[in-house]
């Protein structure tokens, strides 16, 4: 199969940019929220926005993994070369929290690793975005640019190269939601005492590190691979990397299992 990479990367801006959309009118609505099977909440900003993603993405005729639709048996899934991985509304707790601190997730792995990836940040007005032949970039004020009717050309000259700094202070990122005893005990056990505890909620955390405004990301709690894969090719084109927190190994997607090891960013 012949690809292209900045025609995938600007579908995958484009599904963010629609699904952002119909996520914040739904945010600033009186909206309610269910229980799933596994007892996490979904609201309906979780199917509108996967509803709108998929029908984007089925248009490159690449297969999809995504967290709110039917799950595919491995026995197909092994045979994908490319696939689509998308959290379409990744911190739902926050979105229900209505702290700001949630997210869109869109990559796409090729034989196990991530090539493109995009975090929209629909209430902070952001957008990371990253593909393995152009780099990481950090667009400000998206909701100013037509993106779907516009070049990636200049979505990337209106875009800031990543990483911007580096801090002068160590800053350790934890999540919001999901701070255990394992990743506290870590972060007392680290050598150097001298760091800042930030914490904050989705996969907004990758962009931080892939902006050089945090140092070491620790995730000693479940994840999946849709909460990790756009973050990963972010973070990893500014010369960070993800890795198995015990293994050091490099993370690797569509897995028979797609739950996610424990891993650091450093």
């Amino acid at each position: 199969m012949v690809i292209n990479n900045n025609i995938l990367l600007k579908t995958a801006l484009t599904a963010s940019y629609k699904a952002a959309c119909s996520i914040l009118k739904i945010y600033n609505s009186d909206f309610n929220f269910e229980l799933k099977k596994d007892n996490s909440p979904i609201t309906l900003a979780d199917k509108e926005s996967n509803i709108i993603i998929t029908d984007i993405l089925k248009t490159t005729n690449i297969p999809i993994i995504s967290e709110e639709s039917k799950k595919i048996p491995y026995d197909i899934r092994k045979n994908y070369e490319y696939t689509w991985i998308v959290d379409p509304l990744d911190g739902t707790k926050e979105f229900i929290k209505r702290n700001g601190e949630f997210a869109i997730n869109i990559a796409l792995a090729h034989k196990g690793n991530v090539i493109i990836g995009v975090i929209c940040v629909p209430y902070l007005n952001i957008i990371y975005f990253a593909s393995n032949n152009i780099g990481s970039y950090k667009l400000n004020n998206f909701k100013l640019y037509d993106i779907p009717n516009i070049s990636l050309d200049e979505i990337i000259k209106s875009s800031k190269k990543l990483p911007l700094k580096s801090n002068k202070e160590k800053i350790i990122l934890c999540s919001n939601s999901h701070l255990n005893n394992e990743t506290k005990n870590f972060i007392e056990k680290l050598s150097d005492k001298n760091y800042k505890i930030i914490k904050k909620g989705s996969s907004i955390k990758f962009g931080i590190i892939a902006e050089g405004k945090a140092d070491i990301y620790p995730r000693l709690s479940p994840t999946m691979e849709w909460d990790t894969a756009a973050g990963q090719i972010i973070v990893e084109q500014t010369g960070k990397k993800i890795l198995n927190f015990n293994t050091r190994e490099t993370l690797k997607y569509n897995k028979k299992d797609l739950k996610n090891p424990s891993f650091i960013i450093e």
